[in-house]
């Protein structure tokens, strides 16, 4: 029993240490994220209270306002801190990925499946919407990453839906802090075993390609110093 207790007392403080860390990052960004707070929890229960001595029930209303405003404080908090977490997460190399690795169960994340000298890149990730490919970097540089990438998917799994999705700000492009969303919004066409047999195949594919050997030595034709061996003479 006293073991039951430890483990559920440092669990507590372990989320209280969470939350305050969390504050504490929120607060660099968002400025005025303590009087929000303050203004959404009294604000909720100085209402109820209100509505309790209409009704000549403050003390029912005033708790039942109390717990409604605790409520309404951890659900904008946590809005603005994940808006926040965006925001510092914005333009950062590799944002995309950590974003994919949140989306949720039944996606599988792939990053960096692509890439190239100025490091754009592309992610991959595969759900019951098919397989969906995001970029981040230079527009212009990475529809070629995403037309060759989308070219060797439709090879590999001919049968499945290939979506891609371009991060940033511009016209035709998905705000990063929209991107788990946009994702969940694309119709879900694959069952459960499709998504395992099509993460199975892309599995495979990626072990064959990075087990592939590669010559060791010289290149064939030449010598150990890079230079053509000469011909004996007749």
């Amino acid at each position: 029993m006293a073991r039951k207790e430890t483990a559920a007392d440092a669990a507590n403080a372990g989320r209280l240490k969470q939350i305050a860390l969390t504050y504490k990052m929120t607060r660099k960004v968002d400025k005025k994220i303590g009087l929000v707070l303050g203004a959404v929890g009294i604000g909720t229960l100085a209402v109820f209270l209100v509505i309790g001595f209409l009704l000549g029930h403050p003390v029912y209303l005033g708790i039942f306002g109390l717990l409604i405003g605790l409520l309404a404080t951890a659900i904008v908090f946590g809005r603005r801190a994940e808006r926040a977490a965006f925001g510092q997460m914005e333009g950062q190399p590799g944002a995309a990925a950590a974003v994919l690795d949140n989306i949720g169960r039944g996606w599988t994340t792939t990053p960096a499946v692509a890439m190239n000298r100025s490091q754009d890149v592309v992610h991959r990730a595969v759900g019951k919407a098919g397989i969906v490919l995001v970029a981040e970097g230079n527009p212009n540089r990475v529809k070629s990453l995403l037309a060759a990438e989308k070219k060797k998917m439709n090879r590999i799994v001919a049968d499945v839906p290939v979506h891609d999705v371009i991060v940033g700000s511009g016209e035709g492009q998905v705000e990063l802090k929209k991107l788990r969303t946009t994702l969940l919004k694309f119709p879900r066409v694959l069952t459960g075993p499709q998504v395992t047999a099509t993460n199975d195949r892309l599995r495979a594919m990626g072990d064959l390609m990075s087990n592939m050997p590669l010559p060791k030595g010289p290149i064939p034709g030449r010598g150990a110093g890079g230079r053509s061996p000469r011909m004996p003479r007749g």
